[in-house]
C-alpha cells in the first residue's frame, strides 16, 4: 500500500513544484536547475561512494560488523537514483541521503523499527530438502564446534620461482 502511494504522491508533488517553480523563476531557469542538481548530484554520489567503500574495506579488514557501512552505500546509491530523477522534491531527498548525519539517523530509525530474528550464511541441509536430494552435492553439512579443516603447504622464502613474477596461480 506504502508504495503505491509513493509512485502516486511523488510525481504529484514534483509536478506542483515544477508548476510553482516554473511560475516564479520560469522555465529555462527551472530546468538549468534540474540539470545542475543532477550534475552536482553525480560528483557528491561518487565521493561519498568512495568513502563508504573504504569504510566498508576497513571493517572487513578488522572484522567488524559490515551491516552500517552496507546500508550507508545502499542509501547512497538510492540518492544517486533520485538525483538523476528530474524533480525537486526527489533532489531534495537525495541530498539528504547523502549527508552522514541524516543516513546516521535513517539507520539508527531502522534498527529500532526493524527486528532480525535470524540471520544465517547459505542453507541449513537438515531444513533444504533440495540438498538431501542431491540437487546441491557440492556442498557438505556444517560440523560441530570450532574446527576447520585444512591442508598447508611451508613455503621457503629463501627459494625462488624458476619463473620471475609467475605466482604460480596462473598459467603460461
Amino acid at each position: 500500500m506504502w508504495l503505491l502511494l509513493a509512485f502516486i504522491g511523488v510525481p504529484l508533488i514534483e509536478i506542483a513544484l515544477f508548476i510553482q517553480v516554473g511560475g516564479f523563476i520560469g522555465l529555462w531557469p527551472t530546468l538549468l536547475i534540474v540539470v545542475l542538481t543532477a550534475m552536482l548530484g553525480t560528483c557528491l554520489v561518487r565521493s561519498q561512494g568512495a568513502l563508504a567503500l573504504s569504510e566498508l574495506r576497513s571493517s572487513f579488514n578488522d572484522l567488524r560488523d559490515p551491516t552500517e557501512p552496507l546500508a550507508h552505500g545502499a542509501m547512497i546509491l538510492f540518492a544517486g537514483a533520485l538525483l538523476l530523477t528530474p524533480g525537486f522534491f526527489t533532489d531534495a531527498v537525495g541530498f539528504a541521503l547523502l549527508t552522514p548525519p541524516f543516513r546516521r539517523a535513517a539507520i539508527a530509525y531502522a534498527r529500532k523499527h526493524v527486528k532480525v530474528s535470524r540471520f544465517e550464511m547459505g542453507g541449513d541441509p537438515r531444513r533444504d530438502p533440495r540438498q538431501h536430494a542431491g540437487v546441491n552435492p557440492g556442498r557438505r553439512p556444517p560440523r560441530d564446534g570450532d574446527v576447520i579443516d585444512g591442508d598447508y603447504v611451508e613455503v621457503d622464502p629463501a627459494k625462488r620461482p624458476t619463473h620471475p613474477g609467475n605466482s604460480g596461480w596462473t598459467k603460461h
